[in-house]
């Protein structure tokens, strides 16, 4: 058998199934902790998960593409299902990162990555628009391409975040336990 060597001997297969069994149990609370299912799907909330995006939610939560749109479609690409989840699986890496090892900065600003998705969704929701209006006449067609769209409408759709405080009246959902009932009860 080709993976023959892959099986310990026998007097260290009872620690190697118990360790093998720790590891897993410990990936399988990280993952539940961690609402790593949650970062599948599109719901808002889900931003929340970490305790940092609370402006960005609450500001879009009081904005009018708050009717429209989720976060995930500004923040994602949409040009096909794999792109999707890559550059979600990529940002989530990192931004998990950042926020495992407390090097999250005082302000958020988006990266060029990032920059270039919600660019490219503006143009595609509002493409109907674009084609349109003209604005400015001065300017040639390749000038206008350049400037981004949040140059000219700046606090669309999070305004001007400094912190929470920005938005003293927002309802930011309440953060659920990360304990399961049965040990909080253990706890008390």
């Amino acid at each position: 058998m080709k993976l023959s060597f892959l099986v310990p001997p026998q007097k260290w297969r009872v620690p190697v199934i118990i360790t093998l069994g720790v590891l897993t149990g410990l990936v399988f609370f990280v993952l539940h902790i961690s609402k790593a299912d949650s970062y599948l799907s599109d719901n808002p909330e889900t931003c929340i998960n970490c305790h940092v995006m609370f402006p960005q939610y609450a500001s879009w939560q009081h904005s009018s593409h708050a009717r429209v749109a989720n976060c995930n479609d500004c923040h994602v690409p949409h040009n096909n299902f794999i792109n999707k989840y890559y550059f979600k699986a990529k940002d989530g890496l990192r931004h998990t990162t950042i926020f495992t090892l407390r090097l999250e900065p005082q302000v958020i600003r988006i990266k060029e990555a990032g920059r270039e998705v919600v660019q490219g969704n503006c143009e595609r929701c509002h493409e109907n628009l674009i084609t349109h209006i003209e604005l400015y006449r001065n300017q040639t067609e390749e000038e206008e391409n350049e400037r981004p769209c949040w140059e000219c409408h700046r606090e669309t759709p999070h305004g001007r975040i400094n912190s929470l405080s920005s938005f003293p009246y927002a309802r930011v959902p309440k953060l659920s336990p990360i304990l399961p009932e049965w040990l909080q009860k253990k706890e008390k």
